[in-house]
């Protein structure tokens, strides 16, 4: 375990495998980066160093409660990167995560070789569908019932298909993985207002761009729109829900491997 302070906090962040640094962000949950990349990392880690942060809002992180920002969780990253890799880093980021690791890539070029954006979104005020979601998130996590929160999650988290196959009391595993704690609704709180529309235009970086097709958590809509406003980007879909990396896991690392590994990228 290794922790960086940063603005007041002390974030805590994991490092293993070996090779060329490829940094995993976590998207909205306080179970942070052992819930998302516990299943995926030892994929990545016979070629790559993982590194792993675990934001503020999560029960590794310690910090002074206040409301998060992409730019508070963009330091956050950035000193890690600089903590943790000797240069440039591929840099991931899923769902809550993309939005900070779009927000690195726009403030420190200097600090990202190449950006992948999972299951991502710029800004939630103007579509109704998200801020009634995030809304829905809200009133269950202070209803006192964190089954219905973790229903609700784990419903719009994974295709129906997917959870049809697993089955009754695998999908009951899931309701209990992202309770509602005082940190997962911060995150919850963040996913409301962010706004990083104009960190956008900003990104120079290769980039790749990853929807689910049937992601009802964040349309697929959203990861087109950020394709479209980062100029040069490449842009591909997952036949899954949100958490694509679990449904499809081999199709997801093939898609994150082959771009960071390749020698030229080029945009659609």
């Amino acid at each position: 375990m290794a922790i960086v302070n940063v603005n007041g906090a002390q974030v805590h962040y994991e490092k293993t495998g070996s090779g060329p640094a490829l940094v995993l962000v976590h998207g909205t949950g306080s179970a942070g980066a052992a819930l998302n990349w516990g299943q995926t990392t030892p994929r990545f880690t016979p070629d790559h160093t993982v590194i792993a942060p675990d934001l503020s809002g999560t029960d590794a992180t310690v910090d002074d409660g206040a409301p998060l920002t992409a730019e508070g969780l963009a330091a956050q990253v950035i000193a890690v990167i600089e903590d943790a890799a000797d240069g440039p880093v591929d840099l991931l980021g899923f769902s809550m995560g993309s939005t900070v690791a779009a927000t690195v890539t726009a403030q420190r070029p200097d600090l990202v070789r190449r950006l992948v954006l999972v299951a991502g979104w710029a800004h939630t005020d103007k579509d109704t569908y998200l801020r009634s979601l995030f809304t829905l998130w809200q009133d269950l996590g202070a209803s006192n019932n964190p089954a219905a929160f973790g229903r609700a999650v784990a419903m719009t988290g994974f295709s129906r298909g997917f959870l049809n196959s697993i089955g009754p009391e695998a999908f009951e595993t899931l309701v209990s993985n992202i309770p509602p704690t005082a940190g997962t609704l911060r995150h919850v709180d963040y996913d409301l207002r962010v706004d990083i529309r104009p960190m956008l235009p900003r990104i120079e970086t290769p980039t790749l761009v990853i929807a689910g097709t049937q992601d009802i958590t964040v349309p697929i809509e959203h990861c087109r729109a950020l394709h479209a406003a980062i100029a040069g980007s490449s842009y591909a879909e997952v036949d899954a829900g949100h958490v694509m990396f679990f449904e499809q896991e081999d199709a997801f690392v093939k898609l994150v491997t082959d771009f960071i590994e390749s020698p030229t990228t080029a945009g659609d």
